[in-house]
């Protein structure tokens, strides 16, 4: 089959800074697993079907991008899957920390299992999930944040001012 990687993420909303990275991967290495976080701790504005319906509208195309939903340990599911590497946009310094400490537990939890990070693009270095929801609950325009083919979905849930 290949290198095989895995590109985790909550994705709640995908954003075109997750749609980069995963393109970008889906560029260098032969399957790419979008791997959709299920935590039912975290108190996710779309549900986990919603986030794979987006993933696979804007980045489905991608013939060697698989979307999943999945739970338990990354290092985990990475070898059950079959995957040598986890892919991980940084869109600035302070993200290098927490990840750096993400990818060392990885692979204390799998040793064969190696992190990328890929620099985000410029364009997308303050973008966020959260920027998103925060722009969208206060009836902003987030159409430079994520692809027309799901922004009225993303927009009417997280609208709260009622604008339009």
């Amino acid at each position: 089959m290949g290198r095989t990687v895995i590109c985790p993420g909550s994705f709640d909303p995908v954003t075109f800074g997750h749609i980069d990275i995963i393109t970008r991967a889906a560029g260098m290495f032969d399957h790419v697993i979008v791997g959709v976080f299920i935590n039912m701790e975290k108190k996710p504005n779309f549900t986990v079907e919603e986030r794979i319906g987006f993933l696979k509208r804007t980045v489905g195309h991608l013939p060697n991008v698989e979307i999943v939903g999945f739970d338990g340990l990354l290092a985990d599911y990475a070898r059950e899957r079959g995957a040598t590497a986890i892919v991980r946009g940084l869109r600035a310094v302070s993200d290098f920390e927490y990840e750096f400490q993400m990818a060392l537990t990885n692979r204390k939890l799998n040793p064969e299992l190696d992190t990328v990070f890929f620099a985000s693009d410029a364009q997308y270095t303050y973008l966020s999930s959260s920027i998103v929801k925060n722009v969208a609950s206060l009836g902003g325009d987030i159409s430079n944040f994520v692809p027309a083919c799901i922004y009225d979905e993303i927009f009417e849930r997280l609208n709260t001012k009622g604008n339009h």
